[in-house]
C-alpha cells in the first residue's frame, strides 16, 4: 500500500503505554494514526461519564477523527491504548493534499473511507435491529482473536448493555 507505506515514511512514531489516550473527546486533532502494534478502542462518553465504544482498532488500521481532522471541530469521540501501542502519526491535510496529487493514493484513500462507511453501516444496523445475544455472537464470530483479549466490561460497552446482561448472555 502505498499510502500506508508514505505514513510510515513521512509520519512521527508514538509508544503510546496501555490506558493512554491518543486524543480525547472535545479535543481538537488534525492528525490520523497508523496503527503499527497493540489494541485501541474508540469510545464516546455521556456528560455523566457513561462510556459506549463505537470500535475497536488493531494493527494495519488507519484511524483519527475525521470530524476534527477535517471540518476543524472537536472530536466527538476518544482513543486511548488497551495495549501498548506503536502508532504513526501524520496530519490528516497532508495525506488530502498528497490524494490531489497522486491517483493511486486518492484510490487508496477512497477504499480506506468507503471501508470506514460500510464498518459504521454494519455497526448502525446491528445497534438498531439485533438483539445483544445476537450482536456478541457476531463479534465471537467475525473475530474471535480480538474478543479473548478484551475485558467484559469492554465487550459489554461495544454491545451497548451492561456487564451483568454480558454475563448471562455468555451463560445461555
Amino acid at each position: 500500500m502505498e499510502l500506508q507505506s508514505y505514513i510510515a515514511q513521512n509520519g512521527t512514531v508514538l509508544e503510546i503505554e496501555k490506558g493512554r489516550q491518543v486524543f480525547a473527546q472535545g479535543e481538537l486533532c488534525e492528525y490520523v494514526y497508523l496503527v503499527k502494534t497493540g489494541l485501541l478502542k474508540a469510545f464516546y462518553l455521556t456528560d455523566d461519564g457513561k462510556e459506549t465504544i463505537k470500535s475497536f482498532i488493531q494493527p494495519g488500521s488507519i484511524i483519527g477523527s475525521l470530524n476534527a481532522a477535517h471540518c476543524k471541530v472537536p472530536s466527538t469521540f476518544s482513543l486511548q491504548a488497551l495495549a501498548h501501542c506503536k502508532l504513526v502519526q501524520i496530519p490528516f491535510n497532508e495525506l488530502l493534499e498528497l490524494s490531489k496529487e497522486s491517483l493511486s493514493i486518492s484510490q487508496e484513500f477512497i477504499n480506506i473511507l468507503l471501508s470506514l462507511s460500510l464498518k459504521k453501516e454494519r455497526r448502525e444496523f446491528e445497534l438498531l435491529t439485533l438483539s445483544a445475544s445476537q450482536r456478541f455472537n457476531n463479534l465471537c464470530n467475525a473475530d474471535p482473536d480480538l474478543v479473548k483479549k478484551l475485558t467484559q466490561n469492554d465487550i459489554a460497552r461495544y454491545l451497548g448493555i451492561t456487564p451483568v446482561a454480558l454475563s448471562r448472555i455468555k451463560h445461555q
